[in-house]
């Protein structure tokens, strides 16, 4: 499992409601029901990963993130989670609000852009960086908002989202030791859990 789910369970209490935003081929929701007892249901948009979903019997409706989340209901979920799409969205800050009018909680993750090896890829190579996690060149990533550690908080505060805990994790051992120095330099993906 990728190390920023790995955290998102500690913030997910037993026998929640679940709303997974994009939730991708389903294995996020499966492990919260397995380990957790969660009920939950995931939206999605690719055919490939919705048959996943099915495959496994996790709960998923097709449905365009883009096009809002009007249809559901206020506080109608305990948490609503979206791991790595936030940066995709047409309009990031309007899915935050909406997942914080849904769901008493949320939890985001995403690329941290000010990591160092991107800055030093861009500082070496004049190119955006291409990664395991972020396997896209520039001109077809879905990629089209970039953000740091620094910018979210910044959007947090002005929009009055209470942090309840955030921390940001790297693969490597030095990085992970190093994000007590400085989250937003080390950090290569951040991990929040938030509220009203």
């Amino acid at each position: 499992m990728r190390i920023d789910l790995d955290e998102i369970q500690s913030y997910i209490s037993s026998n929640s409601h679940i709303l997974d935003l994009g939730c991708g081929e389903g294995d996020l929701l499966l492990h919260l029901q397995e380990k957790k007892n969660i009920t939950g249901v995931g939206l999605e948009n690719d055919p490939n990963h919705i048959a996943q979903c099915i495959l496994k019997g996790v709960n998923v409706v097709e449905h365009d993130l883009n096009k809002g989340l009007s249809h559901l209901a206020n506080n109608s979920y305990d948490v609503v989670i979206m791991t790595l799409a936030l940066q995709t969205m047409k309009s990031p800050d309007k899915v935050l609000d909406e997942m914080l009018r849904i769901g008493k909680e949320c939890i985001i993750t995403f690329p941290n852009f000010a990591y160092w090896k991107s800055r030093w890829h861009l500082l070496i190579h004049g190119r955006m960086p291409v990664s395991d996690l972020l396997p896209y060149e520039w001109y077809s990533t879905p990629n089209i908002h970039f953000c740091t550690v620094r910018d979210f908080e910044v959007l947090c505060h002005e929009r009055g989202i209470t942090i309840l805990h955030n921390t940001v994790v790297a693969r490597t051992r030095i990085d992970q030791y190093m994000t007590r120095w400085n989250k937003n330099l080390f950090g290569e993906t951040a991990v929040y859990h938030l509220t009203r």
